[in-house]
């Protein structure tokens, strides 16, 4: 057979009507074809990675590591889920069926801190194995202006990815501190508004979906590389923010009455965690975000404030609770560390004091460790440290119990 006489076993194309054929003894496929092929396996490949991870099995994950927060654990589950069949149907060119088009969803986690927010995301995109890429929106400012522009964001999805386009415009970027790009009062008088509305109106576009050219930063002589090109229609932006004071503008528009002092702290807790689910686009208006910018955050995810009851449970319970960490590190000195019911529940009042959800947690059990783990490696014959309520209440040494060596009591 001539060389021109060839023709791609699958497409029946000619030889020069293909960039290239790869022959075989009696089969032969065009570059096309082979694209081809290398884009279903793909997709096969993604499809049955998200259809592993159902919206339950998701839910299921996210409990082995953050304590509480089910609603918002399941908000986030089904609005993962459903982004990456809309990712499929793109790819199978199934998106747009009749007038029904299927539209990106990101999302607004909307708490206090230490409420579990960066840990969900973190915990969702490990499982997932998509590249994710954390931003802080306190440090973003509009291009021309000291500080990060909004395309940094896109920067370190790309590195995150592994430089790879296509794997960076699957990946979710997370903008932490959100609320604190709100625009400032009418009143300001302080000058531009360059950390605040202007970078609102920075991100506007990459939120929506477009293409948008950033420049590869890493490695010699960086600055005469070719710009990248990537496509955000299919990158999933998870915002979160505190939004400290929103609940008083809720509470404004309903109107409903404050619990006044001399409550008991679990019903002021129960009050901000309902109206935080009340909360509309309006109420985010008032704050300081711009319509523009929340009309591309359709999902907005309510996490409430933890209880003294939850901070004891994250204590012990979750699969990297601190206490297990500290158990670990006293294991290395062959020391077995216990922490007594009641101690648990002195750490979680005190953590609860300081206001900063499960990160107060860490603040007090370090104080509190510290000259154990100080102490220990330098004891011997020490088997078992433990600590309960006086040493966290009165600051008194731990219990420390001893065994006599084996080499010691065979003498």
């Amino acid at each position: 057979m001539l060389l021109d006489e060839i023709k791609c076993s699958f497409c029946q194309k000619k030889r020069a009507e293909v960039r290239k054929i790869i022959t075989g003894p009696k089969v032969h496929i065009c570059y096309d074809c082979v694209n081809l092929c290398a884009e279903l396996l793909e997709r096969e490949e993604f499809v049955s990675s998200v259809a592993s991870y159902k919206p339950q099995v998701i839910f299921e994950e996210l409990n082995r590591f953050v304590v509480g927060q089910d609603i918002a654990k399941k908000y986030l589950a089904v609005a993962v889920y459903n982004h990456y069949k809309r990712l499929d149907s793109r790819k199978r060119g199934t998106a747009v069926t009749g007038s029904v088009e299927l539209t990106k969803g990101n999302i607004l986690l909307l708490g206090p801190t230490g409420t579990g927010k960066t840990l969900l995301v973190e915990t969702l995109a490990k499982k997932l194995d998509i590249p994710l890429a954390m931003g802080d929106a306190t440090t973003l400012t509009e291009a021309g202006y000291v500080g990060e522009d909004v395309d940094s964001l896109l920067k370190n999805l790309y590195r995150a990815a592994g430089n790879d386009v296509e794997k960076a415009a699957r990946g979710i970027i997370v903008i932490d501190e959100i609320d604190k790009i709100a625009r400032r009062g009418s009143g300001s008088t302080s000058g531009r508004d360059v950390s605040g509305e202007g970078v609102q109106q920075g991100l506007l576009k990459m939120l929506e979906g477009k293409i948008i050219s950033i420049q590869p930063d890493s490695g010699k002589g960086a600055r005469n590389a070719n710009p990248v090109l990537i496509d955000t229609t299919d990158i999933l932006f998870i915002l979160s923010g505190a939004f400290h004071g929103i609940e008083d503008i809720v509470q404004r528009r309903v109107g409903t009455r404050a619990v006044g002092f001399g409550v008991k702290d679990t019903r002021q807790i129960i009050e901000r965690n309902q109206l935080r689910t009340q909360v509309q686009n309006a109420d985010f208006y008032k704050y300081g975000m711009i319509p523009e910018f929340m009309g591309r955050v359709p999902i907005i995810v309510p996490f409430n404030d933890l209880t003294i009851d939850d901070l004891t449970y994250i204590l012990h319970q979750p699969v990297n609770a601190l206490t297990r960490q500290y158990q670990k590190l006293l294991a290395f000195d062959q020391v077995e560390l216990v922490f007594t019911a009641d101690a648990l529940r002195a750490i979680a009042t005190k953590a609860h004091k300081m206001k900063m959800g499960a990160r107060g947690l860490r603040t007090v059990i370090e104080d509190i460790m510290l000259d154990v783990m100080y102490d220990l490696p330098s004891l011997e014959n020490i088997t078992r440290c433990i600590i309960d309520e006086a040493v966290v209440v009165d600051r008194k040494p731990p219990h420390l119990e001893t065994e006599p060596r084996a080499a010691s009591a065979g003498k």
